[in-house]
Formats: structure tokens, sequence, C-alpha cells
């Protein structure tokens, strides 16, 4: 099968990919409203309950870099089947887990079995598409991938309405249920043996030199994973801000996420439906500022002291800068590699769940009763993510100039 004769996606396997590429990331935040709740069940700190976190997003961002060079050369479909098979087993695990310590180990294996559904999603767009139905379904997998830490959070505040933590576990083992019979039933073996690349992960090791070497792949990585690491630090931080020192309950936190969830899908639609219309650049520059703005306030009313109104609407707008600048700079990113795309995008995906993860404990550094490391992890991870876009503004005028002679 070459290029030109690739058949594209069906409908039924483009919203089995969306799936893929969305329960992790709603498996990451989704039991983020139980954090109280879970300190006092499992007898605990806050910080350990963090630690779950941080274990997953450290297990997907591995996972990424382990099943994406190995797909390269034993195929998608069957690196996807075990990985969605571990993933379903780890998750009945966590539902069960006796204490913090096993959630916390089984978060991790959860993790890195559930990161064949991202990395391998956008393997799977990259083999059957090309042009500009591949940068659509990139860009849709990335708005999930955005979207879905903020809707989370609002889905398990609903779950807790009628069952506790554990129930939210086994909502997942539902989902990831779902796809294990999808994955079986839908998706294709998309990597013919003639394309496949033998080396595995001794080929990410030599392949990462030349990536990294790509500058504006570099620069675009950067803003991604700088901008994303901020918001994740309000994610992470946010029940602790809102139940416990605003004082809503749990079923008004889903309700201020859900909100939230809103505004990352106007966005990333619009972002969308500019597609081929405006230049990429300037709109993530847009999603950017709105970042910047949404943080600067965010950490001003943490030293003022948080008051309800002002900082809703603060988070509001963190949320919805998401989807102007995630699904653009990802293309971005990808758009500039002709050869290890493969490896770029488990590059791309690693550094973002690890460098989220690494931020989950730095919010809650001062307990859960304090709101000025968030705001200070927004302001450091949005200033950097600035940063790496006016680089990556002059790495394109750069490439763009015209050459002499």
């Amino acid at each position: 099968m070459n290029d030109r004769t690739a058949p594209g996606p069906t409908a039924w396997l483009v919203a089995t990919l969306a799936l893929l590429s969305a329960v992790s990331p709603l498996a990451t935040d989704m039991y983020l409203p139980a954090f109280p709740q879970m300190q006092g069940d499992l007898e605990t700190t806050a910080a350990s309950v963090q630690l779950t976190l941080t274990t997953f997003m450290v297990g997907l961002a591995l996972g990424q870099l382990l099943i994406g060079p190995l797909s390269d050369a034993l195929g998608r479909r069957g690196p996807l089947l075990v990985g969605t098979l571990v993933c379903l087993a780890a998750s009945i695990a966590c539902a069960l887990a006796p204490n913090v310590a096993v959630l916390v180990a089984m978060r991790f294996v959860q993790g890195m079995s559930g990161a064949a559904g991202i990395v391998l999603a956008r393997a799977v767009i990259t083999d059957l598409t090309r042009g500009p139905r591949t940068a659509r379904l990139m860009s849709l997998m990335m708005v999930l991938g955005g979207l879905m830490p903020a809707l989370a959070p609002s889905i398990g505040g609903g779950i807790l309405e009628v069952g506790d933590w554990r129930t939210i576990f086994w909502v997942v083992c539902a989902l990831v249920a779902v796809m294990v019979v999808l994955v079986v039933a839908v998706v294709p073996e998309s990597l013919p043996v003639e394309r496949r690349e033998p080396g595995g992960l001794r080929r990410l090791v030599a392949g990462a030199g030349e990536v990294l070497r790509n500058r504006t792949y570099l620069f675009a990585t950067g803003v991604f994973t700088l901008g994303f690491s901020a918001f994740f630090g309000y994610i992470s931080a946010s029940p602790f801000v809102l139940q416990n020192i605003l004082g809503l309950d749990e079923l008004q936190f889903a309700v201020v996420f859900g909100g939230n969830s809103l505004g990352i899908m106007a966005t990333g639609a619009l972002a969308i439906r500019l597609a081929g219309r405006v230049p990429i650049l300037p709109v993530v520059g847009v999603g950017l500022a709105l970042l910047a703005t949404g943080a600067v306030a965010l950490l001003v009313l943490a030293l003022m002291g948080p008051t309800l109104v002002p900082t809703l609407v603060a988070m509001f707008v963190t949320a919805a800068s998401i989807g102007l600048f995630m699904g653009n700079s990802s293309a971005l990113a990808m758009q500039a590699l002709r050869s290890s795309a493969g490896t770029g995008s488990a590059i791309l995906g690693a550094a973002q769940f690890l460098l989220a993860g690494l931020i989950s404990p730095i919010v809650g550094i001062n307990g859960e009763n304090d709101a000025v490391p968030m705001g200070a992890v927004l302001v450091v991870g949005s200033a950097l993510a600035w940063l790496s876009y006016l680089a990556l503004r002059r790495e394109t005028a750069r490439n763009d100039a015209p050459t002499a002679g």
C-alpha cells in the first residue's frame, strides 16, 4: 500500500480514534473532585493523593516513548490491543485499591498502558491520511486532549452525587472496556509490513537527536508543552482552591468545570474553523495572551485573598485559551518534520504529560488551603510558553525569508 492509495479512515474509525485519544486524559482528572474524600477514606495526606496524579502522568509520558517506536517496528494494532487490555486490568485494580500505595502504583501502570491509545491514534491518522485531512484530524485529537482534563472533573463531580471515588474508577473501567471492544472491531492494521522500521527504542534514541535539532519543531513543542503544563497547574490545584478555600460543594465544582469546558469547546471549534483561513501563528499568540492574562489574574487574586466571582472569571479565561493554542502548536510541530514523525509524536506527547505530572505536586506544596502556588505555576508556565512562541515566530520568519541568488 503506497501513500497515494491508502484508504482514508471511516467514520467509525475516526470515532474510535477520538475515544482512544480522550479516555486517558479523561481518566487523568475525573477523580479530582474526590481528592478531599479520598484523603479521608484512605487515611493519607493531600500530597499523597496528588501523587496518584503525578504517577499517572509519568506513566503516560514513558508509555508514549516506549509504545510509539515499538509500533513502528511491530505495527499499530497489536501494541494497541495489548495496551488497552493492560489498561483495563490496571483500572480495575485502581477501583479496588485498599490503600494509597497500591493506588499510586496502579495509576502508573494505568497511565503507561493507556498511553497506547494517545500515541497510536496519532500514528494511525498519520498512516491513513494526508494533507488537510491529517491536519484537521490531528487538531481534533489535540482539542480532545485539552478538553478532557477540563471536562473530566465535571463528570467526576456528577458521579460523586450518586457514588464515591471508587465509582469514578469503575466508570473509567467501563470506558476502557468499550475501548477494547472497538479496537478489536474497528481498528485495522494501518502500517503494512513493508513500511515498518525495525530498531524500536534504538531508533527512538537515534531519531531524537535529529528531531530535536529541528528548531521549528523544538519551539512549537515548547509552546505546546509549557502552555499545557501551566494549564494543568490550574487543573490539579482547582479542586482544593474551589472547594477548600472558596467553599464550593462537589456539584458546584462540577458546574464550574462544565462551564470552563464549554469555553475550551468554543475556542477549539473556532480554531478549527479558522484553519486554512487565518495564519496559525497569530491564533496561537492570542491563545497564549489569554493564558497569561488568566494566570496573572489568578496570582494577584491568590496574593490578595481569593474571592469567588473574580477567581471564576480568571479560571474561565485560562481554560478558554487552550482551544486556541494546543491544536495549532502541535500541528506546527508535526508539520516541521519531513521524517521521523513517529519519534516526534512520541517526544511531543511524553514531554506534555511528564511536565504536567511534575507540576501537580508543586501546586500543593503549601498544603490544600493556599492558592499562591497555583498562581505562580501559571505565571511561570505561561511566560515560558510565550518565550517559546517568540522564538517560534523568529524561526518561522527566518525559514520563510527568500534566499539570495
